[in-house]
């Protein structure tokens, strides 16, 4: 069996501007030995081109991809029993409380991972290239429509839908013809959705009043077929009454 030892990596991502990138380096153990998950370390360590950098730790993984767990204080890897909505564990398809024991490393950093996840939190002397010297606007704004009221400071009486050709974007695609495109707004209040909403309700009135009548008319079928069975049942017993005592008369 043949084991490789991966490069490990750096992956530093700018808060200003949400932007992450992956820096390949080999002496990163001498800075963030023995550190531990949301403590800040100096970036001089790392060569001049980080220097005046101040990182914090937010997490990492190893070679085998298991992740890092905050407040698990080892440098190793743990199984633990972690419930679904916990970090480290989506939970997809599980019952309600049930808990799975899982793979996890522990909160400080080691020389097993491959690659450590940092957050600059001051900038240094140079800029880092791809990731602080440049900025990306944000291309994408919100869809709901209570979150674009809340961005553009709206009431409820106005119309949000003029507010998102403010972020609406002009393309051109492969064919080389140009289009322009906006987020379909979601959860929209319109005179059509009323309307809609007031069908639904009526249809749903509807179909109670007639599931209402047809019980009722069930239940008077049902209670007119049971008084023609008891009568029936009445009168047989009473014809074998009489031929019981026909018999015994002649008997006599």
């Amino acid at each position: 069996m043949l084991y490789m030892r991966l490069v490990p990596y750096l992956l530093l991502g700018n808060a200003t501007c949400v932007h992450t990138k992956i820096f390949p380096t080999s002496n990163y153990r001498r800075a963030f030995w023995d550190k531990r998950i949301s403590q800040e370390v100096s970036g001089d360590a790392l060569g001049e081109e980080f220097k005046g950098y101040v990182f914090k730790i937010t997490g990492g993984c190893d070679k085998q991809g298991f992740p890092m767990k905050q407040g698990v204080l080892t440098p190793g890897r743990v199984r633990l029993l972690l419930h679904r909505g916990t970090p480290c564990f989506r939970g997809y398809g599980r019952r309600n409380g049930e808990r799975r024991r899982k793979s996890v490393r522990g909160c400080i950093v080691s020389p097993d991972l491959s690659v450590l996840n940092l957050v600059i939190v001051k900038k240094g002397e140079n800029d880092l290239p791809g990731l602080t010297d440049i900025e990306k606007p944000r291309m994408r704004g919100p869809k709901r429509a209570s979150k674009i009221r809340k961005l553009f400071n709206l009431s409820k009486e106005d119309d949000v839908r003029k507010y998102v050709n403010t972020y609406r974007r002009t393309f051109t695609t492969k064919a080389g013809k140009k289009v322009s495109k906006a987020p379909k707004i979601q959860r929209l209040v319109t005179p059509l959705t009323l309307q809609r909403k007031r069908a639904r309700i009526a249809d749903k009135k509807k179909r109670i009043a007639k599931a209402k009548s047809e019980a009722a008319e069930y239940q008077k079928l049902l209670a007119s077929r049971l008084k023609e069975q008891r009568e029936r049942r009445s009168e047989s017993l009473a014809k074998r009454r009489s031929k019981i005592s026909s018999a015994t008369k002649a008997a006599v």
